[in-house]
């Protein structure tokens, strides 16, 4: 449930999704501050923290756009405002999957982007973690 937080002549909303590590860590999905919207590392893991996808960094990183999407959305944005993607990885051999998946979303958008590889993420079977950045104008850039 979004919450609004009124800061001088800007308004912060934050986005929970209600997934379980939200409340346990202190963090919210989303955070909307005026025209900008960031989404937090967003795993492809299900509302009981099962990870979605086991195995398959492609269907990770599309589960993870897909829950981006949806955090996007609540904030009052979409994919198409994004301008920037940061995307963890456990090995840097899955940039090909990753890298379709995010292209699938992205193709005409292009945002800025960087696929980092890391040691590891919350939960082992997790291959994948991304985090977006958005800018919401009214109007597309030229």
């Amino acid at each position: 449930m979004p919450t609004a937080v009124m800061s001088d002549d800007l308004i912060r909303r934050n986005i929970a999704s209600g997934a379980p590590w939200e409340a346990i860590i202190g963090y919210s999905r989303a955070v909307r501050a005026g025209p900008f919207v960031f989404v937090a590392g967003t795993s492809a893991s299900d509302a009981d923290g099962r990870v979605v996808g086991e195995g398959d960094p492609y269907a990770q990183a599309s589960e993870c756009f897909r829950k981006i999407g949806d955090a996007l959305e609540q904030a009052g944005a979409s994919l198409r405002d994004v301008v920037r993607v940061r995307m963890y990885v456990t090995s840097a051999d899955f940039w090909e999957e990753v890298g379709r998946a995010h292209r699938e979303v992205f193709g005409d958008v292009l945002p800025a982007a960087t696929l980092v590889e890391v040691r590891r993420l919350l939960d082992p079977a997790m291959l994948v973690e991304i985090e977006v950045d958005a800018v919401v104008t009214g109007h597309a850039a030229g």
